[in-house]
């Protein structure tokens, strides 16, 4: 079975006037939830200093935004199916800037955990919104594969100006000021977006079931927080129950839209080998590259003492890399096929992880700048050519939830790689062993020795910051050999599951 299920009626292969210029518009959202999810951790030492808040309090910071927007990304994009995709986009990007202030001036933890939660409320209107709009504005295949490199590409060019742009206010400005970057975007996109793009919903939807909405919300904040905690503190009482209260949640949603005339989200896509193949793949790479990810700035800054701005621009090479991919990846997806686009992408990005095992604290750039270039280039090829597979899998009527589906996936990913990898590094790194005199806030995060060390005499200092730095490096460079493994195990799946997946347009496919 192949993903190329409906050709193109003859009203669909009219192309739309001006669609283009609305292309324009959606990636200024796409750009905005990119900026807003790489910012926070160059901001983080930053606010640490200034709100003071405990490490539960931190990990709350930085965790809060993925829970919300996991919950709620599928009943997100399933509304914007019933009321109109354009319409909860507006109003999404609206709320994303206006909540971006709240965050900017939040002089409490509480309130800047309270910040980012509704900042994950109004994230989970966008991306779904974006792709299920591109969806319905470009039906020929070849210029909607062309659409989505640009969407994916600009996605990708976000994660590289997130850090440029906020390690040049952090020198600049205080940490608030990297949130209040998403006002101009947003405005960008409210005014115009509100005259260039279309309207678009499903014609006959049918009520939105709250209750799926709850189930699904309570599910997967359930579940991100249960591995979240076990992988930090082990299954406690708390964690278990967690564990249950998710998988139970999440039970109730699936039987419930398997029962309900118009479900939130439509179980029976899954029944396309191409659909579930191209989701599992997107959840396996970014669980695979999120350690990497999330820790890259820390190892950038702590252990080799560059600059937030020198970090950001060090960072460059994998979003370069992901935005030439993204820009050809449909071609070459027709021109040698979906699974071995997909799964060389895979592969890349498992090989290049692999080779940052490697590196040490002084290891040179070179070495860095290229296996983040491969990272980038794999990982666009992959990302493009999987949102394409999902988006013509299923019908364009609900191309918000399925667009959600993908969405999903990606936070879930992130969610379980933090967790998992972050644990490696965590857990390796505590084991160092200190100076005599050292404080325990030493051992629980490389910023935390660093610190400490500014208190302590010069010889003390330095070696405490020597040991503390080795050891971070070695739980990075074991957690970078971990996304390895799971990023090639990644490739075999999608070369099976994506057997025989061609994208709509293809002439002679291969494999």
């Amino acid at each position: 079975m192949t993903s190329t299920l409906q050709p193109a009626t003859a009203n669909e292969a009219v192309k739309r006037p001006g669609r283009w210029l609305a292309l324009s518009v959606l990636v200024l959202a796409v750009l905005l939830v990119a900026v807003d999810a790489t910012v926070l951790g160059l901001a983080t030492p930053y606010i640490s200093e200034d709100l003071g808040p405990s490490g539960t309090q931190l990990l709350w910071i930085g965790d809060v935004y993925s829970f919300v927007i996991a919950g709620l990304l599928v009943s997100m994009g399933s509304l914007g199916d019933r009321i109109g995709r354009k319409r909860i986009l507006l109003v999404g990007a609206t709320a994303f800037g206006a909540v971006s202030v709240l965050n900017a001036y939040a002089t409490t933890p509480e309130t800047l955990i309270a910040a980012r939660a509704l900042l994950g409320v109004a994230g989970a209107t966008l991306m779904p919104a974006t792709l299920a709009l591109i969806r319905n504005l470009f039906h020929d295949p070849r210029e909607r594969s062309l659409a989505i490199g640009i969407w994916g590409a600009t996605a990708s060019a976000g994660t590289a100006v997130g850090p440029i742009a906020g390690g040049f206010l952090l020198e600049h400005f205080w940490w608030g000021s990297v949130f209040l970057i998403n006002l101009p975007v947003m405005a960008v996109l409210v005014l115009v977006g509100s005259r260039l793009l279309p309207e678009s919903k499903n014609a006959a939807p049918g009520p939105w079931d709250l209750l799926s909405v709850l189930l699904s919300l309570v599910g997967m904040i359930a579940v991100v927080y249960a591995v979240k905690e076990a992988a930090t503190h082990g299954f406690a009482g708390e964690t278990l129950a967690a564990a249950l209260l998710g998988a139970a949640a999440l039970y109730g949603f699936v039987r419930r839209q398997l029962t309900l005339v118009a479900p939130l989200l439509d179980m029976r896509l899954f029944r396309n080998r191409g659909f579930s193949g191209a989701v599992l793949a997107d959840l396996l790479t970014v669980l695979g590259m999120s350690g990497l990810v999330f820790f890259l700035s820390q190892f950038l800054q702590l252990v080799q003492g560059r600059r937030p701005f020198e970090a950001g621009l060090a960072e460059l090479p994998a979003a370069l890399g992901a935005v030439a991919a993204g820009l050809v990846a449909g071609r070459a997806a027709r021109r040698w096929s979906v699974r071995v686009v997909v799964a060389g992408g895979l592969a890349a990005v498992g090989l290049a992880l692999g080779a940052l095992g490697l590196i040490g604290q002084h290891t040179g750039y070179p070495l860095l700048g290229a296996a983040l270039l491969v990272v980038g280039v794999g990982a666009g090829f992959s990302f493009t050519v999987t949102a394409d597979v999902i988006l013509a899998s299923v019908p364009k009527e609900q191309a918000g939830a399925a667009s959600a589906v993908s969405e999903t996936a990606y936070e879930l990913g992130a969610a379980l790689g933090i967790a998992l990898l972050g644990s490696i590094v965590t857990g390796v790194y505590k084991d160092f062993v200190a100076p005599a005199g050292t404080p325990q806030a030493a051992h629980e995060s490389l910023g935390g020795a660093v610190e400490a060390a500014a208190g302590l005499p010069a010889s003390t200092s330095e070696a405490l910051l020597d040991a503390a730095r080795q050891s971070f490096v070695d739980g990075l460079t074991l957690a970078s050999s971990v996304g390895a493994l799971v990023l090639l195990s990644a490739a075999v799946a999608a070369w099976f599951l994506l057997r025989n997946q061609h994208l709509e347009g293809t002439e002679h496919p291969y494999a």
